[in-house]
């Protein structure tokens, strides 16, 4: 695959991240309208008094996603680290990883990146964060011991590549708006149980049902557009990583052979969540149905490991 340079990448995720920005609260007040609309009487059901009830509800609706963004934003490291085992790594711990992260960064021109390790004998990395005093590579303990230094090398560049093209932020800006839609439907969701046992106890309060059941279906419309605007970013942005790897290391047969080996033990017993999963280099709760086709893969964030060797394979 054709590598289109840095600065474009850098500047296409830019601009994806303001789209994803403007897309994600656009679509969120579209269902509360959408909600209003069809929860009010029948006779209030027309476009000026839908769209009046729906303004009083606006500032509470941007009150409520700014502060579900600005906490993920500030606390995403502590989250990420907390959803896949990740401690920081010191350098007289493996001064070998050091070296390698250290000399890439500086053959990169970037800041070097912190450096973590996931306890896990699987093989597996990821690269988090959203700027210079946040940005981090980690690696599982499998794939620090099971590579050898060519293979490592290119599995770090591939990391290396996704902070300097902005990956990281993009994603964590999506896996935050995906959030927020997976938390209304969550709480929609619990409370059309919480009204069926009021219900069924033959007690009042069970006219709201409809209501309720509506706004349920809409924030599952809401998770799964937000899923798919996710999704048409994670794929791609995997090729683009390998061949920047291929051009800082000038071995894109190492990293291969890594993906090659990623690709038989990738699974980190310790993350359990599908939105962090996708920031890893292979899907880490990928199992061996997973590998083959199937309806699910139609949704997968992460294009065929065997097509990505291919491509290097050819570079």
């Amino acid at each position: 695959m054709k590598y289109v340079g840095l600065q474009t990448q850098i500047w296409k995720n830019n601009t994806r991240s303001l789209i994803l920005l403007i897309l994600f609260p656009v679509v969120l007040l579209a269902l509360a309208w959408l909600l209003v609309f069809f929860t009010s009487e029948p006779e209030f059901r027309d476009i000026r008094s839908v769209s009046g009830q729906f303004l009083l509800f606006v500032p509470w609706i941007v009150i409520g996603v700014g502060i579900w963004f600005m906490i993920a934003w500030f606390s995403h490291t502590a989250m990420i680290n907390a959803a896949t085992g990740s401690k920081p790594l010191e350098r007289k711990e493996n001064k070998r990883v050091y070296n390698l992260v250290e000399n890439l960064s500086i053959a990169a021109g970037m800041k070097m990146p912190k450096v973590n390790i996931i306890e896990d004998d699987s093989l597996n990395a990821f690269a988090s964060g959203i700027n210079d005093k946040t940005y981090t590579v980690a690696l599982s303990r499998g794939i620090i011991d099971k590579l050898n230094d060519d293979e490592l090398e290119g599995v770090i560049a591939h990391e290396l590549t996704h902070i300097r093209n902005r990956d990281v932020r993009l994603l964590i800006i999506s896996v935050i708006f995906v959030g927020i839609f997976a938390f209304i439907a969550e709480a929609l969701f619990r409370s059309m149980r919480f009204g069926a046992m009021t219900r069924s106890s033959g007690r009042k309060g069970g006219g709201n049902a409809a209501g309720v059941l509506i706004a349920l279906a809409l924030a599952l419309v809401g998770y799964l557009l937000a899923s798919l605007f996710r999704f048409a970013i994670s794929r791609k942005r995997e090729y683009m990583a390998d061949a920047g790897a291929a051009t800082l290391t000038k071995k894109p047969v190492a990293l291969a052979s890594a993906l090659r080996k990623v690709s038989g033990d990738p699974v980190i017993e310790a993350v359990k969540r599908k939105d962090v999963a996708q920031m890893f280099i292979e899907n880490p709760q990928l199992s061996d149905k997973d590998k083959g086709f199937s309806f699910s893969s139609l949704f997968a964030t992460h294009p065929p490991i065997r097509n990505r060797i291919e491509v290097l394979e050819g570079f």
